[in-house]
């Protein structure tokens, strides 16, 4: 039986334009755990904010959503998330993976769906569900000597 490499504690961003959702990995990098919504703006709070988190965490990774059309094209939301993105890797000098986000969203509303939230409920939780649903993908990813 092959071990799991440990790796780095991760957290993912769902980028959005009023929240981002947060959800981080737990100590194994096996599960993701939601960790609610960041105000999108302005855009240096957001940056402080999510420093405060990476060493509150101890996060060494950041997967960021990247919002792909159905092809697999990039539109004007992935050029911001690419640009977002790289404002996160200087402001916390964390590792940041753009990951393909196109399925989190009905990911998300399926778990919140299952877990029996409605409503106003749901909709408060979605970004940060669609952010585990990021991070839960990227963490059961094959890396390297892992697969």
């Amino acid at each position: 039986m092959k071990r799991r490499r440990r790796i780095p504690r991760a957290c993912a961003l769902d980028l959005g334009a009023v929240r981002v959702g947060v959800a981080v990995s737990d100590e194994l990098g096996v599960m993701a755990h939601p960790r609610g919504n960041l105000d999108a703006k302005p855009v240096p709070a957001f940056l402080a904010a999510l420093n405060a988190l990476v060493v509150e965490e101890k996060i060494r990774h950041i997967v960021v959503g990247l919002p792909l059309d159905m092809k697999g094209g990039e539109g004007d939301s992935a050029k911001r998330a690419r640009n977002l993105a790289q404002l996160i890797a200087d402001a916390t000098s964390c590792d940041v993976t753009l990951w393909d986000e196109r399925w989190s969203t009905k990911q998300a509303q399926r778990a919140l769906t299952a877990s029996e939230l409605k409503g106003r409920k749901a909709k408060a939780r979605i970004d940060e569900a669609s952010a585990c649903a990021i991070l839960q993908a990227w963490l059961d990813a094959p890396r390297g000597d892992d697969a």
